[in-house]
C-alpha cells in the first residue's frame, strides 16, 4: 500500500460514455482502490466538532462559520476572530492547506463531494479557500468546490468561504511542499504568525532524497510508487479509454513489471510541488517528457463522462471529457516495499 496517499473513495467504474460498467479488467480506480483505505466510521462527532479518524485533523461540524463569502486575507482574519473567541472551545484554529482540504473530498459523490453520512452541517456548494498560494500566480490562492471536488486557485481578493481546521494529524498526509508567504498582491511577505500553508507546513516531511532514478523507472520514496522517468507513454495526447488500453498493452508487453496503472487522482496529485510552477514538481525531480496534463484512472462523479486530470503545469486538480484526445498517460506502479 502507498503512503501518504489517500483511497480516492471511488467504488464504481465507467466507460468513456459515462455509463457504468463491470471494474474488473477495466484498470479504473474502482478497479485496485490503492491508498490509505477509509476507516469505518470516517468521522467521529464531539459536540461542535468533527474528528477524522482518517486524516487525524478535527473540523468544525459547521462547515460554514463565516457565514458570508470572504477574501482570503479576510479568511485569516475571521480564524484569528474564532480563536479569541475560544470558538468550539478551541483556540488554535486554522485554514486548512489544500492537501487537507483535498482530503475531505469522496470522488464517489457530489452535491456535495463528500463521504456518504458526513456529519458536517451548513456545507454550501461553493468554494472554500486554503491557506496554500498558487506558485503560478502568488496573488492567487488554491481552492476547492463542494460540489465536484475541483481543485482550482482564486484571485486573493475574490470571495470564498471557508472551512476552520486544527491538529497536526496522524501523518497520513504529507506536506505541499510550500515553504514561502505571501499577501493579497503576490509579494512575499515574512511568514511569522501570518497562518499561510508556508508558516506551518503542516504534514509527513519529504525524505532526502525524494526521489531515485534506476533506469527508466523513478522510485518516489515519499509515496513508495515507482514512476516511469519519461512521462509520456503514448507520446501524443489521447483519449481516456486508449490511456486505460496504453497501460493495459504495457503490461503484456512488459515481462518484468505486469502491475503498471493509470493513476488515481490522489497519486498524480501526490507528485505535486506547491512551492513550483511549470511543472509543479520539486525542483531535483529526475522525470522527462513532461506535458501539461495528465489523466487520472478516477472518473468524475459529477458528470461520469469526464475523468479526473492533473495540469503540471498549474498543479490543479481538474477534469477532461473522456471522448477527446486531450490528456497524455504516466504510468505508476506499486514498490515491492511500499507496505
Amino acid at each position: 500500500m502507498s503512503r501518504h496517499i489517500l483511497s480516492t473513495g471511488q467504488q464504481l467504474c465507467y466507460n468513456e460514455s459515462g455509463k457504468p460498467i463491470v471494474c474488473a479488467g477495466s484498470g479504473q480506480d474502482a478497479e485496485f482502490s490503492p491508498g490509505i483505505p477509509w476507516p469505518d466510521p470516517r468521522f467521529r462527532s464531539e459536540k461542535e466538532t468533527v474528528h477524522d479518524v482518517l486524516t487525524g485533523l478535527t473540523w468544525s461540524r459547521d462547515a460554514n462559520p463565516g457565514v458570508f463569502p470572504c477574501s482570503w486575507v479576510e479568511a485569516f482574519e475571521a480564524i484569528r476572530v474564532l480563536n479569541h473567541r475560544s470558538y468550539c472551545g478551541f483556540r488554535d484554529w486554522r485554514l486548512p492547506n489544500r492537501r487537507e482540504l483535498r482530503s475531505l473530498m469522496d470522488y464517489q459523490a457530489k452535491k456535495p463531494a463528500l463521504p456518504s453520512g458526513h456529519p458536517f452541517t451548513n456545507v454550501f456548494l461553493h468554494w472554500y479557500w486554503s491557506s496554500t498560494t498558487a506558485a503560478i500566480h502568488p496573488g492567487y490562492a488554491w481552492y476547492v468546490h463542494l460540489e465536484g471536488a475541483r481543485m482550482f486557485y482564486g484571485k486573493k481578493s475574490q470571495e470564498a468561504l471557508f472551512w476552520p481546521v486544527r491538529g497536526k494529524g496522524n501523518g497520513s498526509l504529507a506536506v505541499t511542499g510550500q515553504q514561502f508567504c505571501y499577501d493579497e498582491t503576490g509579494t512575499p511577505v515574512d511568514c511569522r504568525n501570518c497562518g499561510q500553508d508556508g508558516e506551518l507546513q503542516w504534514g509527513a516531511p519529504w525524505p532526502a532524497p525524494r526521489f531515485t532514478l534506476s533506469g527508466k523507472l523513478v522510485h518516489d520514496h515519499l509515496t513508495g510508487l515507482i514512476w516511469m522517468e519519461q512521462a509520456d507513454l503514448t507520446e501524443k495526447k489521447v483519449r481516456w479509454q486508449q490511456a486505460l488500453d496504453a497501460i493495459r498493452e504495457l503490461n503484456r508487453s512488459d515481462q518484468s513489471r505486469k502491475s503498471w496503472r493509470l493513476p488515481t487522482i490522489n497519486e498524480l496529485e501526490s507528485l505535486v510541488d506547491t512551492d513550483r510552477h511549470s511543472p509543479a514538481l520539486p525542483s531535483n525531480h529526475p522525470f522527462t517528457s513532461l506535458q501539461e496534463g495528465y489523466w487520472a484512472s478516477t472518473t468524475s462523479f459529477f458528470e461520469t463522462d469526464w475523468a479526473w486530470v492533473l495540469y503540471m503545469k498549474k498543479g490543479a486538480c481538474g477534469v477532461g471529457y473522456k471522448p477527446d484526445a486531450t490528456f497524455h498517460v504516466w504510468p505508476v506502479t506499486e514498490a515491492v516495499d511500499s507496505g
